[in-house]
């Protein structure tokens, strides 16, 4: 068994929020911890439809049940109530009536009749991702029904879960009685009870080409990866990415010196249509992306953060949550003013510990870094919209399109926190001559309460800053609010710079960004990349998918949604447009484009003669090299054993 049982109480330091109102009618009285059960059935899966059996525990009389709104983690109401169909109540056999509330459309309202204590309810979901024939995921909300009105940590619930025969399953949740994963029998696996928090924090994955691996197993409490896959071979990891993977939980265990889970669980989807996903829970994390991402050390470092970012998000996000970015339900609007160091801190470490880890190499980290910090520092819509308020307004910036992205900015609290977690640390280490780092504080902030089981602790940007002030003096506010609050019309440098590296500008992509360029253009057919000269994101076939605000392409006056037909007298193609920025470094004459926008055709003029331009960072001489102090392992790394050899074996020129 992988799980202590559990029914948890959500732990608040620091502050004390309110916790909702009495329940409508919904549990019997007496009976508050009779738990509902649910049962997820997804042998349907490759028909795109999951379905579930839910007993609710009631008392008669009126009574309003409720689906997931705001899910932790999307950072927007997100809760797929428009998916969810077929509903039945029904009670001793009879099928009773109900009504949708007129104003949350997420709430049931059903008459429960005398002497019936329990309620039966049915429902469908049309899954229209992260399902196909061998694959299937559940994150709860999808089949959740609850009392309303009800903190969801105070509703006990005990799941279970049908699959097909010959599937495996992959979760954190306790199974009742022995069982082996490995062994792929599918049916119906019963788990223990546990909240209705916690159930929506307890993803499930399953498949026909299951394997689950045992990761860094001198560490304790237990870790895991369970792994489908559309192709039976891709879900038999290989054994150096597994090292890898064993060596990232190493080195959380130093970077964090804690844990606040029972056990841990990657859960990870590789296919090519079930979509991509990366979403945080306590004791696992839900991560999808494509078939061959992790086939090769090449292929996976479009990826290489992923797995790292996710499980940082079990100490940061997870245990240690913005005051008000938690609410006691479902229902209420999550705020998101501190998604910078939700996100932010997570985006830096992920990228680090992926880096000491061996998920991707020091080089491809700081040729990433680059990318990054230079996608913002040519992102036009900071000269109007501060860094805080990309996380204030981050649900309604979830689902922006492309066109005029840079002029809107979009979630910049990622990045922007990333490079604002690396000037803390950089600074940190020049305050105290290189003594302390950002480690001490984690220890501090993410250590809280020492080794816990999935709780949730509050904090505010006070806390932050009378951690970091444990770490050394300095006035972390000011630090904070001038990076954070204030307009800034570049992006923060400073961690970089003082981390004794500057980013310049070459006529080629690094290594590390045309490898990410390489991953991406097996299914999203980029185009050359003129972002930096022309100031144009383009699709292969020449369509505009954004126009840098103040570039030359936006003094010419093109516009998303237009399409390039002909350089200079040219059909467009990538080595066209090559050719003539190229050229017109020894020329004064502007590039001629031809423009398609609707059913016109049009002549554009672009005035541009600086070449191609990409970014990359270089070492500045004679400074402290803290990127690389940064990015080398805290955690001892077992020294895999050397692979056997004999004499027919080939060698490596072979």
């Amino acid at each position: 068994m992988h799980l202590k049982p559990l029914i948890l109480v959500v732990a608040i330091a620091l502050t004390t929020p309110v916790f909702g109102q009495p329940a409508k009618g919904s549990l019997s009285a007496g009976a508050e911890q009779t738990p509902i059960r649910i049962t997820a059935d997804l042998t349907e899966a490759p028909r795109k439809l999951y379905h579930a059996e839910i007993d609710l525990p009631v008392k008669p009389g009126p009574a309003t049940f409720i689906t997931p709104e705001w899910i932790p983690g999307n950072h927007m109401p997100t809760g797929p109530v428009d998916d969810i169909t077929g509903v039945v109540f029904t009670a001793n056999g009879k099928t009773l009536p109900w009504r949708r509330d007129n104003e949350n459309l997420y709430e049931f309202h059903v008459d429960v009749p005398d002497g019936v204590t329990t309620l039966h309810a049915h429902l469908d979901c049309i899954v229209t991702s992260r399902a196909d024939d061998k694959i299937a995921v559940l994150e709860w909300e999808k089949l959740m029904l609850y009392p309303a009105d009800t903190p969801v940590h105070d509703i006990p619930i005990q799941p279970s879960v049908t699959v097909p025969t010959g599937w495996g399953i992959g979760t954190a949740l306790t199974p009742i009685g022995s069982y082996d994963p490995n062994a792929k029998v599918g049916g119906t696996t019963h788990y223990e009870a546990t909240t209705v928090e916690q159930l929506q924090d307890s993803p499930v994955i399953a498949g026909e080409y299951f394997h689950e691996f045992a990761l860094a197993p001198e560490i304790s409490p237990k870790h895991y990866i369970d792994v489908v896959s559309d192709e039976p071979d891709d879900s038999n990891l290989r054994p150096q990415l597994l090292d890898e993977i064993s060596n990232l939980v190493r080195e959380a265990s130093v970077a964090y010196d804690s844990h606040h889970y029972y056990v841990y669980h990657f859960l990870l989807t590789l296919s090519n249509y079930t979509g991509g996903e990366g979403l945080e829970h306590g004791q696992s994390s839900d991560n999808g992306t494509r078939e061959k991402a992790f086939a090769t050390q090449k292929s996976q470092l479009a990826d290489s953060d992923l797995l790292a970012h996710e499980f940082t998000h079990s100490w940061n996000g997870k245990y240690r949550r913005p005051y008000n970015l938690y609410q006691p339900t479902f229902a209420t609007m999550q705020q998101g003013s501190l998604l910078w160091v939700y996100e932010g801190l997570t985006q830096y470490l992920g990228n680090v510990l992926a880096a000491r880890s061996g998920l991707k190499s020091q080089a491809d980290y700081r040729d990433l870094l680059a990318a990054s910090a230079a996608q913002l520092d040519y992102k036009s819509g900071r000269i109007w919209r501060p860094t805080v308020d990309t996380a204030v307004a981050a649900s309604v910036l979830r689902a922006d399109g492309p066109a005029w992205s840079n002029w809107r900015r979009g979630q910049d609290y990622y990045q922007e926190g990333e490079l604002f977690w690396l000037d803390a640390d950089t600074k940190i280490r020049e305050l105290t001559n290189d003594q302390k780092s950002l480690t001490d504080f984690l220890h501090i902030f993410l250590g809280k309460g020492g080794n816990t089981g999935p709780l949730i602790v509050t904090y505010h940007r006070a806390e932050l800053i009378a951690d970091l002030n444990q770490v050394v003096p300095y006035d972390w506010a000011t630090f904070m609010r001038d990076r954070i609050d204030q307009i800034n019309p570049h992006a923060d440098f400073d961690g970089i710079v003082r981390g004794g590296y500057k980013i310049v500008y070459q006529d080629h992509p690094t290594p590390g960004m045309a490898a990410m360029i390489h991953a991406y253009s097996r299914h999203f057919s980029p185009g050359p990349y003129v972002w930096y000269s022309l100031g144009l994101r383009l699709g292969a076939d020449g369509s505009i998918g954004d126009v840098r605000w103040g570039s030359p392409a936006d003094k010419a006056g093109l516009a998303p949604g237009q399409k390039l037909i002909a350089v200079n007298g040219i059909v467009f193609s990538g080595d066209a447009l090559h050719q003539a920025i190229v050229a017109a470094q020894t020329s004064k004459e502007p590039i001629h484009f031809l423009m398609q926008s609707e059913k016109y055709i049009t002549p554009v003029n672009v005035d541009y003669h600086d070449g191609e331009r990409y970014p990359v960072m270089v070492r500045v001489p004679g400074t402290k090299d803290y990127l690389d102090e940064i990015t080398s392992p805290l955690a001892r790394h077992p020294t895999p054993p050397a692979a056997p050899t004999t004499a027919s074996s080939p060698s490596m020129d072979e």
